[in-house]
């Protein structure tokens, strides 16, 4: 990953302390009703809800991992997936239990708690690990940055999706693209670090 990835991801730790601080503030109301109001009942976006379902999560990275053991027997890439995914969902419902913050007033509303989203923080953490992995092994530059948009764009519609179905509040989202971020990046350097070790072991 490139150098700038890294303190990028103590920018998104500060964020989401920030919002966590201020989500009740006048100022951050207006933004969640605003962007309530900008998207809300957007078909379009809606249909990206599917893409951060818990089941459809779970499809893709046993395909990831039926990717990583095929192509080279990764089993620490698949060690990544589990951190990133499978710990970043428990994290998200620790924080969400942590700060019992309640979702929108809708029918038919969900139980669980609001604040971060499941479908911002876990969806964006098993798209940018399966973009993480197909990068590594794309030695075109341009693949690689296409790759990397792609996980962004469709990061970014799953998490709004959230919004245009009045599940989430906008500052549910952001906190879990910046929360998720951050866990992601946590990872990738461990995985790195681990990587690096290795390779100098068998040299």
């Amino acid at each position: 990953m490139r150098k700038w990835f890294y303190p990028l991801g103590l920018v998104t730790l500060l964020g989401f302390a920030a919002i966590y601080i201020s989500f009740t503030s006048e100022e951050m109301v207006q933004l969640d009703r605003k962007m309530s109001e900008l998207i809300y009942g957007n078909e379009f976006i809606t249909l990206f809800h599917y893409i951060g379902e818990q089941k459809f999560i779970i499809i893709m990275m046993l395909i990831l991992f039926v990717y990583l053991w095929v192509r080279s027997k990764n089993y620490r890439g698949m060690l990544f997936g589990l951190f990133t995914v499978g710990v970043g969902n428990v994290l998200n419902q620790l924080l969400k239990k942590w700060v019992q913050r309640e979702r929108p007033e809708i029918p038919n509303q969900l139980e669980s708690f609001s604040f971060p989203s499941g479908h911002a923080m876990v969806g964006l953490l098993y798209i940018f690990t399966i973009a993480y992995f197909l990068a590594e092994h794309q030695s075109n530059k341009t693949i690689r940055v296409l790759i990397w948009i792609g996980a962004i764009i469709l990061t970014i519609f799953t998490g709004l999706s959230r919004i245009a179905e009045s599940r989430h509040y906008a500052t549910d989202v952001f906190a879990g693209w910046l929360a998720g971020y951050t866990w992601f990046i946590l990872v990738a350097l461990w995985y790195e670090y681990r990587k690096s070790i290795f390779k100098k072991n068998i040299r």
